[in-house]
């Protein structure tokens, strides 16, 4: 289904669970995985989970989505991370740029590309992508409880509090960055201005690495990649899926061997290798991956070991999907316009999430 942001796949998988012609596999992520589950079409996978050990392997911010009712509906491929940099190295040595530690020095290398006739900023204005780069924002301005009280636990004093209100300012600080020609253009569209060198850098979740890897780039020679500055040591995650649904016995068994295969460690090396993400299981051996995959591997498992691996809002993982919407259609009326200022960003994410709920 055509569409790089999945929202036209989920539409077509709606059409076809309502029509009861349910696919034996979907992509799909976290919350979405847990409404079919909640309307029971979902298959059961937990025979297949007990003999590979699953639990053992499968983080459990993971497991909260794939498991339901104590029963496996859903295989994850890979843990992907939003609160990433990706740097063009050409651009960034050029410019005697050096990694930017606070968001200010963020702005401050974004100045100087911008003196040196580079796009500062590689965007696509679209809203899951406007979206996608508010979620590090708000980690980076408000810091891990901040960021989990807000968009993980929908608190509301969080929400409409001065700190997300300098969040907006923040966002409205760097969109300014961006270059006239933004507005609907695809995220992998956006990655290959950074890869081209016409834009320095792009703020992404890490399947932009995958991008990276397939036009043949090596991180450290020609590319960097770096934390969103003021959220080192926390991992705003999303996870793809294949959630299995509850089809005819003659097709239990292609399920189960999808199932097998998605969870088996070379797979999950050899695909998360080849996407920028990392495995879903926390044995995998980091030997395959390159420098931004081992710190994207060394980085899961110090979140979930600290505490600190919170859901992505933008990407379904925070809230479940009305609200996920209401929260990008917010990010994205401020960012084009609609929305003029701070304090009525503030106001309309509040009402718009209670609307949603």
């Amino acid at each position: 289904v055509a569409g790089g942001g999945g929202d036209a796949a989920m539409t077509a998988l709606k059409a076809m669970v309502a029509a009861g012609t349910y696919p034996t596999a979907s992509q799909m992520l976290g919350y979405t995985v847990l409404d079919y589950a909640q309307a029971g079409v979902m298959g059961d996978l937990t025979e297949t989970a007990k003999k590979e050990g699953w639990d053992k392997s499968v983080p459990a911010a993971l497991q909260k989505f794939s498991v339901y009712d104590g029963k496996w509906v859903a295989a994850p491929v890979n843990v992907h991370s939003v609160n990433w940099l990706w740097i063009n190295k050409a651009v960034m040595d050029k410019i005697g740029g050096t990694q930017p530690k606070t968001f200010d020095e963020l702005i401050a290398l974004l100045d100087k590309a911008k003196a040196a006739g580079v796009i500062p900023l590689a965007l696509g204005g679209q809203n899951w992508q406007e979206a996608t780069m508010f979620d590090s924002i708000v980690l980076s301005t408000g810091g891990p409880e901040f960021y989990k009280k807000a968009f993980n636990d929908l608190d509301e004093e969080s929400l409409k509090s001065d700190t997300m209100k300098k969040s907006f300012d923040n966002l409205a600080t760097i969109i300014k960055y961006v270059d006239p020609n933004f507005s609907g253009r695809d995220w992998n569209l956006a990655t290959a201005m950074v890869i081209k060198g016409d834009a320095l850098v792009q703020v992404m979740g890490d399947w932009a690495k995958g991008e990276f890897v397939a036009a043949k780039k090596t991180p450290d020679t020609d590319f960097l990649c770096y934390r969103f500055p003021g959220t080192d040591g926390s991992v705003v995650y999303n996870s793809d899926m294949f959630g299995m649904f509850n089809v005819p016995d003659d097709r239990k068994a292609a399920q189960v061997a999808l199932a097998t295969a998605t969870l088996s460690k070379s797979f999950q090396s050899a695909f998360n290798v080849v996407k920028g993400s990392v495995p879903a299981r926390t044995d995998v051996p980091d030997t395959d991956f390159d420098a931004c995959g081992k710190k994207g591997i060394a980085d899961l498992k110090a979140a979930n070991e600290g505490g600190t691996l919170f859901g992505s809002l933008a990407q379904g993982y925070g809230a479940p999907p009305a609200i996920a919407n209401a929260y990008k259609d917010v990010v994205s009326k401020f960012v084009h316009g609609q929305i003029k200022t701070s304090d009525e960003a503030v106001k309309q994410l509040v009402q718009a999430i209670d609307d949603a709920r």
